[in-house]
């Protein structure tokens, strides 16, 4: 019994001592992307980037659900259209910093994926996913019907004609290379707290959860907590890429909000990889960057459902852990030829 402690106590101190290492990646990699990004992109690449980067945030809340408890959820833009109509909303009705609003969506959304995310204590599979792809399509509707708030009276927001108003940004990032910097520091924040989840102890838990819920509870894991915990962050992810995605434009658009949204960021959080934490952005930079590119080049931009469909199908078949997975298994080998040339 002694000797089993030991063995199980060492690799709990090793994975605590890698701790700064691993997470020291994410701030890193994203002051590189930031610096690229503003060195080579253009006023319309630095919108899309700005939006690519904070639907990011959307993807690290999918990662979470699907790839540390394997539960499809299809309803993650709806939350993101639920945190930025609740960002509008604050913003127009009471004028605060920028940073409460986005806030008060991210809270309120992590609420509502909270109660979205109640079927999966019962459901998985395919049952969960239609259950909250429904939820996404109920979304759909009612957005279509409130519409997002836009400087009017009322609880709904909405004004007419000269009456509508444009969310401000925030004061230390009013322009457009300003504000994109201000979103990869959000989103390197959240991603921060995101892979601090999946490395400490929530993470095992969902792993436990995983490999199956009478494992976990004879471990001793509170399934329904860390499930509730799991989808109250992937709700709050979603909800601070709505708040970020409001301020990018000052407004948003319902149609932009259907059901088939949640689909298609469900399909590129697979090819984009949910084991990686890089995934979300690989992820974010193809939902953006690949509609952006062909509209630059003139070519319409339904194309990307058939391209995002190719992806995805070459992503289940011959690469599960996505392009981030393929990524991360590139560097390893690099490591590995690398050590073993020096050895020589």
């Amino acid at each position: 019994m002694t000797s089993q402690q030991t063995i199980e106590a060492s690799p709990a101190r090793a994975s605590v001592g890698r701790f700064p290492k691993q997470l020291l990646h994410v701030p890193a990699t994203m002051a590189l992307f930031a610096t690229v990004v503003m060195c080579f992109a253009n006023s319309y690449w630095l919108s899309a980037a700005t939006s690519a980067v904070a639907l990011s945030l959307s993807v690290a809340g999918l990662a979470i659900l699907y790839g540390q408890l394997g539960l499809v959820s299809l309803c993650q833009f709806a939350l993101v259209g639920v945190g930025g109509w609740v960002t509008l909303r604050v913003g127009h009705a009471f004028h605060p910093p920028f940073e409460v609003s986005l806030l008060a969506g991210g809270i309120i959304a992590s609420v509502v994926g909270l109660a979205f995310g109640l079927p999966a204590l019962r459901l998985r599979g395919l049952y969960l996913a239609l259950v909250t792809l429904m939820l996404a399509g109920a979304f759909q509707i009612i957005i279509s019907a409130w519409g997002f708030p836009d400087g009017g009276d009322g609880f709904l927001g909405r004004a007419d004609g000269s009456g509508r108003a444009m969310l401000p940004r925030p004061g230390i990032a009013e322009g457009a290379v300003g504000y994109f910097l201000y979103v990869c520091l959000a989103a390197t924040i959240a991603l921060l707290i995101a892979q601090w989840h999946k490395l400490g102890r929530p993470g095992r838990a969902w792993a436990l959860i995983r490999k199956g819920e009478t494992v976990a509870i004879a471990s001793g894991v509170n399934v329904l907590t860390y499930k509730a915990w799991a989808f109250a962050l992937s709700g709050f992810l979603a909800g601070v890429a709505g708040a970020l995605l409001a301020g990018n434009v000052g407004q948003l658009d319902g149609r932009a909000f259907g059901a088939f949204e949640s689909l298609n960021l469900f399909a590129l959080a697979i090819v984009g990889g949910v084991y990686n934490w890089y995934g979300a952005l690989i992820a974010g930079l193809l939902l953006r960057a690949v509609p952006a590119l062909l509209t630059d080049l003139g070519v319409d931009g339904y194309v990307t459902i058939g391209i995002f469909g190719v992806a995805l199908f070459q992503a289940l078949a011959t690469a599960p852990s996505g392009v981030a997975g393929q990524i991360a298994s590139l560097v390893t080998r690099l490591q590995f030829r690398f050590a073993k040339e020096r050895a020589r």
